[in-house]
C-alpha cells in the first residue's frame, strides 16, 4: 500500500513538474515579440473633435471613431458598477486572469452543451484590454495565451483605475459609439452622470454584441439584456431587491439629440473643418479631441438659410417648369413604383408624389405610402415652360399644361391659397428643387466673426460652397473702391462727373472699348454721389481715369477685394474675379469706421486637456482673470489694436452714400425695413452674376447668386432683383424687434444741407435735401469741388457733351 503511494505520489509530483515545464515552455515561446505593454500607462485613445456655436450648441464633430474621453475619477459609480457586474464582478481582486471565472464558464458551458446557447465566455476587464489595444480580435488559442501573459503583465505595471479607464473610453458599444460617454449621448442624449441605473445597465449589456441587442430592430432582446445585468448588479450588492425589480420594470427608452442641442450649419462646419485641417492636421482634427469654440450665431444661421433658399426658389419659380423628377406607370401598383424612384438631395419637408390624373381644375396625386392629394391649378399656374436664356413659354391654363399621369414631381403642404384662405385637408403645392447657385455671409463688422454662412441652397446637393471658393465678378458691387480713393483725396461726394459716351483705344488689332450705362442713356452732368447711388458705369469710368488706376488698385488690395489687380479701366467696373466673404470683409471694413479686420469663423481652439491653443482675439486684458474681492469691478478696456485702412471721415462719406442707393438709388426695395441701410448692388454682363452686399451699423451681409456654370439669369434679373430680395428677408428676421440704430459719425464730419440733384447748397423751394458729408474744407463755400466736372480728368462746364451710343451693354 506504501508502494502505491509512492508510486502515485511520483506520478503526481512528475505530472506537475512536466505541466510546469510545458507552461514554462508555452510561456517562453508566446512571450517572444509580445507588443509593449508599457505604452497604455501614457496611451490617449483617439477622441473627435466637437465644433461649437457661439451660444454653446454643437455644429459638428469630426473622428475616425466617434469617442469623448472621461477619466476614470469622473465616472459615476452607477456607470462603473454595471460594466463590472455585467463583465467582470472580480477586477479588483484578481492578477489579470480570474481562475475561478474560468472554472464557472467551463462549467456552465458544458452544462449548455448541446442547447444551442452562446457560449459563456471568461475573459476579464484586463485581457480585453489587452486584446483590444495590442492583439486584435484574431480567433485561435495562441492569441488567448498572449492575452493572458499581457494581462498578468499590464497588472503588475499600471494601477487598475487605469486600466479600467482604458477599457470605458474604449470599447465600441454601437449606434457608431466608441466610449461610455459617446454611447450615453448617442442612445439616451444623456451626459454620464445624467444616466439612469437602467440606462447604465443597458449599457453594459452591449461589450459583447451591440448588434445582438439593438434597442430598435431587437427590442425584446435589448431588454432582456439589460435586465440580466441588473440582475447581476443585484447579486453584487449593488442594489436592492426591491430596486432592482423597479428597474426592470422600467421601459427600455432610446433618446435622439434634440434639435435644440445641435445647430445645422453644414457649409460653416465644412469651412471650419477645413481651416482646422490646414492649422493643425488629419490627426489632430479626427483623433486629438479638439474642442473648437466658433463664431457662429445659430438664429442668424437659421435666418440666413431661410432667405437663401426662399430667395433661389422664387427665382427659379419665375424661370419656369423644367420637367418632372421621372416618369412612371401611373397604373396598378404605382405606390410600390413611386418607392422606387430615389429621392433627390435636398428635398427637405417637401415631398415625392406621382400625377395619377389631371382635370380643368387640379391634379390627383399618389405618395408612396397608398395616400393620395390634390395640387389645385392656383399652386402651378408658376410652372410655364422654361427656354432658353430663362425665357418662358405661354401662361399655364390647365394642369395638363404642366403635368402628365405618371409625372413623379415634388409638392409640399398647401396651406392657403394667394388670398389667404386656408385650403382643406390634402391639398398640395407643386414645389422645383432650384438649380441657380448662391451664398449669404453674415458678419459683425466690428471684429470680422462669421455669424452665419451658408453657400448653397442645401449642402446634399453640392457641397460646393459658393461663399467661400466661387471666384466670380462682383460687377457693380466694386464700384465703393473706385470712389473710395476720390473721397480720400479730398474730393466730395457733390463733385460733378460727366455721365457722356466715353471710348478708349486699346492699341492695334482690338477693338476700342465702349462702356454704356445699363440703361443705355446719357445724363450728363450729376454729382458723384448719384453715380454711385445710381450705378452708373460711365460716371465709375471717367473718375477711376481721373483718379488712375494705380490708386484704384491700392484701394481694392488694402481692403483685401483682390490678392492682384490689372490697372486697366475695365476692373474699375467689376471684371476681377473675388469671392462673396471677401468681399463682404472689405464692405464691413467700410461700415465699421476704416478699420482692418480678418474673416474668422474660429474664436477658440482647445486641445483635449483644456489648453487654448489658438484665440482669435489676440489682445491682452489685464486683470480680467483675477480672482473676485467682492468689490465693484469697473468694465476693462481693451486697446483697439485694429490697423487703419482708411481715414473714418471717408469711410462715413462712403457709408453715406450707400445709404443713398437704399434711399434713392437701385436698392429703393429696401427703404420698407424703416432703419438705417445702406449697401450696394452688382450685375456682371449678361447679368451672369448677382450681387448685394448691404449694412446697418453693426451687421453687415453679403447675397451672390448665380449659376455654378456661368450663364445668363435672364434679360431683367439684376441684383436689386435677385440677390436684394435674400438681403432684405435676412435683415427683417435678424433684427427683428431690434431698435433702428443710426449710422455713427466720427468727429471731422462736417454735415451741410444740399440739394440731391445739383449738389448745390440747398436753398428754399429744393425738394431733395440731403444730409452731405464733407471732409473740413471740402464744404460748399470751402473753395473745392463746389462746381467740378471730370471729364478724363478736364474740367469742363456743367453742359459738357451729351450723346446717345451703341456700345454693348455695361455693368450695373
Amino acid at each position: 500500500m506504501l508502494r502505491v503511494f509512492g508510486i502515485l505520489l511520483s506520478l503526481l509530483l512528475f505530472g506537475v513538474a512536466a505541466a510546469a515545464g510545458f507552461v514554462a515552455v508555452v510561456y517562453g515561446h508566446y512571450s517572444r515579440d509580445l507588443p509593449d505593454y508599457q505604452q497604455l500607462a501614457d496611451y490617449q485613445p483617439p477622441v473627435m473633435s466637437r465644433v461649437y456655436a457661439g451660444d454653446g450648441r454643437l455644429v459638428g464633430e469630426f473622428a475616425v471613431e466617434k469617442r469623448l474621453f472621461v477619466p476614470i475619477r469622473a465616472m459615476p459609480k452607477t456607470v462603473i458598477n454595471a460594466f463590472l457586474a455585467a463583465e467582470d464582478k472580480s477586477f479588483y481582486q484578481h492578477a489579470g486572469v480570474d481562475p475561478m471565472g474560468i472554472v464557472r464558464a467551463a462549467v456552465t458551458n458544458l452544462a449548455n452543451y448541446g442547447q444551442d446557447r452562446r457560449p459563456v465566455g471568461a475573459s476579464t476587464i484586463t485581457q480585453q484590454v489587452a486584446k483590444n489595444f495590442l492583439l486584435g480580435n484574431e480567433v485561435s488559442l495562441a492569441r488567448k495565451v498572449k492575452e493572458a501573459i499581457l494581462a498578468f503583465r499590464i497588472e503588475k505595471a499600471i494601477p487598475k483605475d487605469r486600466i479600467l479607464e482604458l477599457y470605458l473610453n474604449e470599447i465600441y458599444l454601437g449606434f457608431g459609439s466608441y466610449g461610455v460617454a459617446a454611447a450615453a449621448l448617442n442612445y439616451f442624449n444623456k451626459s454620464l452622470d445624467e444616466l439612469t441605473v437602467p440606462e447604465a445597465a443597458y449599457l453594459a449589456a452591449l461589450p459583447k454584441a451591440p448588434n445582438n441587442y439593438h434597442p430598435v430592430r431587437r427590442p425584446e432582446q435589448a431588454k432582456a439584456r439589460r435586465d440580466w445585468v441588473i440582475g447581476r448588479m443585484l447579486e453584487d450588492g449593488h442594489l436592492t431587491a426591491a430596486e432592482a425589480r423597479e428597474h426592470q420594470a422600467a421601459a427600455l427608452e432610446i433618446r435622439e439629440r434634440g434639435r435644440s442641442d445641435v445647430s445645422r450649419a453644414d457649409y460653416f462646419a465644412e469651412e471650419v473643418r477645413r481651416q482646422l485641417m490646414q492649422r493643425y492636421g488629419e490627426k489632430a482634427l479626427y483623433k486629438g479631441g479638439l474642442v473648437v469654440r466658433t463664431t457662429l450665431d445659430p438664429r442668424l444661421q437659421t435666418h440666413a438659410d431661410e432667405a437663401l433658399r426662399a430667395g433661389l426658389i422664387a427665382y427659379d419659380r419665375r424661370h419656369g417648369w423644367r420637367g418632372p423628377i421621372a416618369k412612371i406607370d401611373p397604373t396598378g401598383d404605382w405606390a410600390a413604383r413611386l418607392k422606387a424612384v430615389e429621392l433627390p438631395k435636398g428635398m427637405g419637408e417637401w415631398f415625392l408624389s406621382v400625377v395619377l390624373a389631371t382635370n380643368d381644375g387640379a391634379a390627383t396625386i399618389g405618395f408612396s405610402d397608398g395616400r393620395r392629394g390634390t395640387v389645385p391649378l392656383a399652386e402651378m399656374t408658376w410652372a410655364r415652360a422654361t427656354l432658353e436664356e430663362q425665357k418662358l413659354g405661354p401662361p399655364v391654363k390647365r394642369p395638363s399644361d404642366v403635368l402628365q399621369a405618371g409625372d413623379v414631381v415634388a409638392v409640399s403642404i398647401a396651406a392657403q391659397d394667394r388670398d389667404g384662405k386656408p385650403y382643406g385637408h390634402g391639398m398640395f403645392a407643386l414645389q422645383q428643387l432650384p438649380k441657380i447657385g448662391g451664398a449669404i455671409v453674415a458678419m459683425d463688422p466690428h471684429t470680422g466673426r462669421v455669424l452665419a454662412m451658408s453657400g448653397g441652397y442645401d449642402y446634399e446637393m453640392s457641397e460646393f460652397n459658393r461663399a467661400t471658393q466661387a471666384l466670380r465678378q462682383p460687377g457693380s458691387a466694386f464700384k465703393p473702391f473706385v470712389y473710395l480713393p476720390a473721397l480720400e483725396q479730398g474730393i466730395p461726394p457733390t463733385t460733378i462727373i460727366l455721365d457722356a459716351p466715353f471710348v478708349i483705344d486699346q492699341g492695334p488689332g482690338l477693338p476700342k472699348w465702349k462702356p454704356d450705362n445699363y440703361t443705355r442713356k446719357f445724363y450728363g452732368p450729376i454729382p458723384m454721389r448719384a453715380g454711385l447711388e445710381l450705378s452708373r458705369n460711365l460716371m465709375t469710368v471717367r473718375l477711376a481715369q481721373t483718379l488712375g488706376m494705380e490708386a484704384v488698385v491700392k484701394t481694392a488690395l488694402d481692403f483685401g477685394v483682390f490678392d492682384q489687380m490689372s490697372p486697366v479701366l475695365s476692373m474699375s467696373l467689376g471684371a476681377g474675379d473675388t469671392t462673396l466673404l471677401r468681399l463682404t470683409t472689405a464692405y464691413a471694413m467700410i461700415v465699421n469706421g476704416g478699420k482692418r479686420i480678418q474673416p474668422s469663423l474660429i474664436d477658440r481652439v482647445q486641445d483635449r486637456n483644456g489648453k487654448t491653443v489658438f484665440r482669435h482675439d489676440q489682445r491682452e486684458c489685464p486683470g480680467c482673470g483675477a480672482p473676485p474681492t467682492g468689490a465693484p469691478m469697473e468694465m476693462p478696456e481693451l486697446p483697439d489694436a485694429r490697423p487703419s485702412v482708411i481715414d473714418p471721415v471717408t469711410a462715413y462719406q462712403m457709408v453715406s452714400m450707400l445709404q443713398g442707393v437704399v434711399e434713392r438709388g437701385t436698392a429703393t426695395r429696401l427703404r420698407d425695413l424703416n432703419r438705417p441701410i445702406a449697401g450696394k448692388t452688382g450685375t456682371t454682363n449678361d447679368s451672369n452674376d448677382t450681387w448685394f452686399i448691404g449694412f446697418t451699423p453693426d451687421l453687415v451681409v453679403g447675397v451672390f447668386v448665380g449659376f455654378d456654370t456661368p450663364a445668363t439669369l435672364g434679360k431683367q434679373e439684376t441684383g436689386a432683383s435677385v440677390a436684394a430680395p435674400i438681403f432684405k428677408e435676412m435683415m427683417r428676421e435678424a433684427l427683428a424687434g431690434a431698435p433702428a440704430v443710426p449710422f455713427r459719425i466720427p468727429p471731422g464730419v462736417r454735415l451741410v444741407r444740399v440739394n440731391a440733384e445739383t449738389g448745390r447748397p440747398a436753398q428754399p423751394g429744393d425738394r431733395k435735401v440731403i444730409m452731405e458729408a464733407f471732409k473740413p474744407g471740402t464744404e460748399p463755400g470751402a473753395g473745392r469741388g463746389d462746381s467740378m466736372v471730370l471729364d478724363g480728368g478736364v474740367p469742363m462746364p456743367a453742359s459738357g457733351a451729351v450723346g446717345a451710343s451703341t456700345a454693348s451693354p455695361g455693368l450695373y
